[in-house]
């Protein structure tokens, strides 16, 4: 039905509106997409551009299929630090909590399921960051696999190759492409970069 509807927004050539709770529907459908919540627009913009950048934990959350991990901690030494979590950060993203004001505050970092890796070549690529998990579900999908654990008290997804034989009550290591990562306020919920500086 979806790819149908795509067809026919294309002959028709008009503007359409669409609304849904379905955010897949939402990904899939539409060319920009305004994501509600309370009645109030959280954030406007392309599929791509609203996955990749969430304006806040809400979309974070709510755009993506497993939803964005939430962790919460904090930046000090170059190192995010959590309950069950000692990683470096890249030269980069560590200039980037620098210039907004939240080094050794409360942080919320996020990340997406599928930047979350088991492969040698990854591990190998992340050795800074890796976290050792044990495994609460493994749920095979076919092509892929998720896994579902813990990182101290916040429950995360790994979305990671079903080539790997992984199985519950597993102790795995898992590499964190803290590339990636975004961080939020937790007062706010707003990512870093769009705090106030008066709040």
């Amino acid at each position: 039905m979806r790819a149908a509807m795509i067809q026919w927004y294309e002959r028709i050539e008009t503007t359409t509106i669409y609304v849904t709770h379905d955010q897949i529907e939402a990904m899939t459908m539409a060319t920009r997409i305004v994501v509600m919540k309370d009645g109030y627009i959280q954030q406007v913009g392309a599929p791509k551009d609203i996955y990749d950048n969430p304006n806040n934990i809400f979309v974070g959350g709510f755009i993506g299929t497993p939803p964005m991990n939430f962790i919460s901690g904090k930046v000090e030494d170059g190192r995010f630090v959590a309950t069950g979590m000692n990683v470096e950060l890249p030269a980069e993203r560590m200039k980037f909590v620098k210039q907004f004001g939240f080094e050794n505050k409360p942080v919320i970092l996020g990340i997406r399921p599928e930047h979350i890796h088991d492969t040698d070549k990854e591990k190998l690529a992340f050795a800074n960051a890796m976290v050792k998990l044990d495994v609460d579900v493994a749920e095979l999908l076919g092509a892929e696999t998720n896994i579902y654990a813990n990182v101290g008290e916040a429950a995360i997804v790994a979305k990671v190759s079903a080539r790997t034989d992984i199985n519950i009550g597993d102790k795995i290591e898992l590499a964190f492409d803290m590339n990636t990562v975004h961080f939020f306020d937790p007062e706010s919920e707003l990512r870093i970069d769009l705090v106030k500086s008066d709040q």
